[in-house]
């Protein structure tokens, strides 16, 4: 069993360094440039279980909020629905299709970018009539990287959209407040 559970980490990893490296050249970037930025990123994992509520209507499974990370990649329950992101002021439901995951932009990503790619509002909601699985991974900045925008992300003659903070600075501000206040990345904005 901890065989299979390593073989997916590390698959899952090498997928998020790919998808940040493209993040990357889709910016003008180098390759590399944005995971040098992040630093030697650590990773976490949740496997959540939601089970049946008979009243969904009165809770959530998570309320809407960012993730404070740099990327998560979702592997959903592909029987049940339960994921919803936030869209034109709406919360729409991510229909779960087989042998796909789902990829959400992290904070840390808004940032580095310059805003030019935005963390995800999302949230998870219950169901009345069955449980459902989900596996989140994270790919987390170094806790000492500084996390600032490249040079070349920031237009002439201007700031950066955010100040530069470390990951343990950002990551503890995360945590003192609720999670469906206002996004964080506020209290980091020049």
């Amino acid at each position: 069993m901890m065989e299979y559970v390593g073989n997916y980490v590390m698959a899952v990893r090498d997928l998020g360094m790919r998808i940040l490296e493209s993040i990357s050249e889709s910016l003008g970037l180098e390759k590399d440039r944005i995971v040098k930025i992040l630093g030697d990123q650590g990773q976490h994992m949740a496997i959540n279980h939601y089970p049946v509520c008979p009243e969904p209507e009165l809770t959530y499974g998570l309320p809407g909020h960012t993730d404070p990370n740099a990327l998560t990649i979702l592997l959903q329950d592909t029987l049940v629905s339960g994921l919803q992101v936030l869209k034109d002021g709406k919360w729409v439901a991510v229909k779960p299709h087989p042998n796909a995951f789902v990829i959400n932009i992290g904070d840390q990503l808004e940032a580095v970018s310059n805003g030019e790619y935005k963390s995800v509002w999302h949230r998870a909601v219950v169901n009345s009539d069955k449980p459902r699985m989900s596996i989140a991974s994270f790919l987390c900045p170094c806790n000492d990287s500084v996390l600032s925008a490249p040079k070349e992300l920031v237009k002439d003659g201007s700031k950066p959209v955010f100040k530069d903070y470390t990951y343990t600075e950002y990551y503890k501000k995360f945590w003192s407040r609720n999670l469906d206040q206002e996004h964080c990345l506020e209290f980091f904005k020049n």
